[in-house]
């Protein structure tokens, strides 16, 4: 990959991912509506000569494809990723999600371009259904799905895959990941509840019993895993032209001891006030473990445990609490 196109590029993942291309001498074409996306995460970026930032959306397939083009490969991550509130507007699902993958796709297709990555979720699995206390592994069943975010990112697989079946696409890989922590991170559990912790110290509310199990990653092992396999062409010779990866650590926590990791940290010892049942919202899996065995096969690992990647985005968030004002819509998703 020579001149890639990121869509979603002031993100947290896009932004990260950005960085390293660039430092690895890839020029690069951000893609960005801004609806969620932080310019600061793009300071570094824009200094570079490589790099060039469109301000676009997906909808617009006219823009998108104008703005894709020169590119040889494609890192779709953005997204609409709000499950909690998912049926406050379902068709942002829909939309964001589903059919900005297709025109992300007939871009690609204009343009020629053959390659794509894609950042799907563990979500798409549902609940596990048999022996639910196993890693949940590529070849898992799909079950009912329990959120619209976990259906459209399902949809914009298919799509992908059919594309690829259809001689449209040399190579795609299709990413499926637990939440993600790290510098930059502006949604989830720690931030939620680093949140509430600077409002009131003495105490916090936790959606559901706490007890809900999760597996994260650190962001910078998953922009390893994500750019590790692309640069290996595991799908080049794959059945249809796509491999999935499943992305995660082989560890899980429950919410309970991530609460205990931050009010460690930050020598508190605030009253713990939950809202019941094993899980905060419509859509949350109170257990969530993907099987990596897969993308491990190929050499990568994470270096980070959960617990450290829990500390490196507490200590990111304590060094820029400007993100609260920027995110002024977060609201507690505790995931």
């Amino acid at each position: 990959m020579q001149n890639v196109f990121v869509t979603g590029a002031a993100g947290f993942i896009g932004s990260n991912l950005i960085d390293r291309l660039l430092a690895d001498g890839v020029r690069v074409t951000g893609w960005d509506n801004l609806s969620t996306g932080q310019l600061r995460f793009l300071d570094g970026a824009q200094k570079n000569p490589a790099f060039r930032l469109v301000r676009g959306d997906n909808l617009d397939l006219p823009a998108l494809t104008a703005a894709m083009q020169g590119a040889d490969f494609v890192f779709h991550l953005a997204a609409n990723a709000d499950i909690k509130d998912g049926w406050n507007h379902p068709r942002k699902d829909l939309e964001q999600n589903t059919i900005a993958t297709f025109n992300v796709l007939e871009a690609m297709r204009a343009n020629g371009v053959r390659r794509i990555a894609f950042s799907s979720t563990g979500s798409v699995y549902g609940e596990a259904l048999v022996t639910p206390d196993r890693p949940t592994p590529e070849t898992d069943v799909f079950p009912v799905q329990t959120s619209l975010y976990a259906a459209s990112k399902t949809a914009g697989e298919g799509l992908i895959s059919s594309y690829g079946e259809g001689g449209q696409i040399d190579e795609a890989y299709i990413f499926r990941f637990v939440s993600i922590l790290g510098e930059r991170y502006t949604h989830g559990h720690v931030f939620d509840f680093y949140q509430q912790l600077i409002a009131h110290p003495d105490h916090l509310r936790v959606l559901g019993n706490g007890k809900q199990r999760k597996s994260y990653l650190y962001v910078q092992d998953c922009v390893d895993a994500v750019l590790h396999v692309a640069r290996a062409h595991t799908a080049r010779d794959a059945k249809h032209r796509t491999q999935i990866y499943n992305l995660g650590t082989p560890e899980y926590v429950e919410v309970n001891q991530s609460i205990g990791y931050l009010c460690a940290a930050l020598g508190l010892q605030p009253k713990l006030e939950y809202t019941g049942g094993d899980r905060g919202w419509i859509g949350d899996n109170p257990f969530i473990f993907l099987d990596t065995k897969k993308i491990q096969a190929t050499g990568w690992k994470p270096k980070l445990t959960i617990e450290q990647g829990i500390m490196r985005t507490l200590r990111w968030l304590e060094a820029n609490r400007w993100v609260y004002e920027a995110r002024s819509d977060g609201s507690a998703r505790n995931v």
